[in-house]
């Protein structure tokens, strides 16, 4: 699949090191067309601060976004205060959130095929009165869907979560039918949509050691886990599990698996980041739009030093382009 897509591409906290991951790209050989929804003047500053030949070029939509060497299309948007690298200020906060509304609207609006975002700083923002608790929440609500989900990938592995940000003592009260129905339909339909797999294989963890044991180490499995499973089987999903967490991250399993199933976030993540830390890829999954975004934070401590490393926002840029064509080709008819 070849056919081309623009992408939006948020700079993120401006006093991190997003910006000038941004400005790291300009002008590399990509199969993307990517426009940088950002403040220009900050760019701009970034640039000279760093010493990096960067002509920042004003976008708009319908138009193909700047390939040349040294170039980046640039949606501006204002409202930003002059920041220096690695110092907060929550002033800030509100051009970020523009700036992702600004994305999500264009890629609801048809303009851009994506959109890939560079690290905020949430506690900032809260301390600029404005309840945030995250990319992935700020979203859902743009788009007005009941349930997201995050999945984590490298090019190996993906794992998604039935629970994100909960403290381990509220978990076994998350997973209720409806809540892991919701999640693994959404996880099934997209990789069909989204990676173009037509009969996702899907690998479900249990919630306790050694899933449950039988009753013996907890019932969650027994009463909740394995009767939601086998009725989604029922509707065609091909799902192997509970599995035992301790045991399913292994090629035995894995190699014949689309995705992971993990029941809470420190269950599955920190397998997929020892894995591939620093070539990962943050997907959320159940929008109507493809989002993707780094696995790192804002990294105050390498801003504006020229040591951070763009890696992972690399592979956020192509799991997004992959994931656009894909859905286009869903929506056509066509299949690899």
């Amino acid at each position: 699949m070849t056919e081309p897509v623009i992408l939006a591409l948020t700079a993120g906290e401006p006093a991190g090191i997003g910006p000038e991951l941004c400005l790291q790209l300009a002008g590399e050989d990509r199969d993307e067309g990517l426009v940088v929804v950002a403040s220009r003047e900050l760019l701009a500053a970034r640039a000279e601060c760093m010493e990096l030949p960067v002509t920042l070029r004003d976008w708009q939509p319908g138009e193909r976004p700047e390939q040349r060497a040294g170039h980046l299309s640039v949606l501006t948007v204002e409202g930003c205060h002059a920041s220096e690298p690695g110092q907060l200020d929550a002033s800030n906060s509100q051009y970020v959130l523009d700036t992702l509304t600004t994305a999500a609207e264009g890629c609801l609006a048809g303009d851009f095929d994506g959109m890939v975002t560079a690290p905020v700083h949430k506690g900032v923002i809260n301390e600029a009165g404005i309840a945030f608790s995250g990319h992935t929440e700020f979203l859902q609500a743009i788009c007005e869907v009941e349930r997201v989900v995050m999945m984590l990938a490298t090019e190996e592995l993906r794992v998604a979560l039935v629970t994100t940000h909960l403290p381990l003592k509220d978990v076994s009260a998350a997973i209720t039918p409806e809540r892991l129905t919701q999640v693994t339909r959404i996880l099934n339909a997209d990789l069909q949509t989204f990676f173009g797999i037509q009969q996702p294989r899907i690998l479900v963890a249990g919630l306790n050691p050694h899933a449950g044991e039988g009753g013996h180490l907890g019932r969650e499995e027994i009463e909740v886990i394995e009767p939601t499973l086998n009725q989604l089987r029922n509707e065609g999903l091909r799902l192997t599990g509970p599995l035992p967490a301790d045991t399913l991250f292994t090629p035995h399993w894995l190699d014949d698996a689309d995705a992971v199933l993990a029941m809470y976030h420190d269950q599955g993540l920190p397998v997929l980041k020892f894995q591939g830390f620093g070539r990962a890829v943050n997907i959320t999954l159940g929008l109507p739009i493809v989002r993707t975004s780094v696995d790192h934070g804002t990294a105050l401590d390498l801003a504006g030093t020229g040591r951070a490393d763009a890696g992972s926002l690399h592979t956020a840029i192509r799991v997004a382009g992959h994931m656009a064509r894909c859905r286009k080709a869903a929506r056509s008819g066509d299949t690899e």
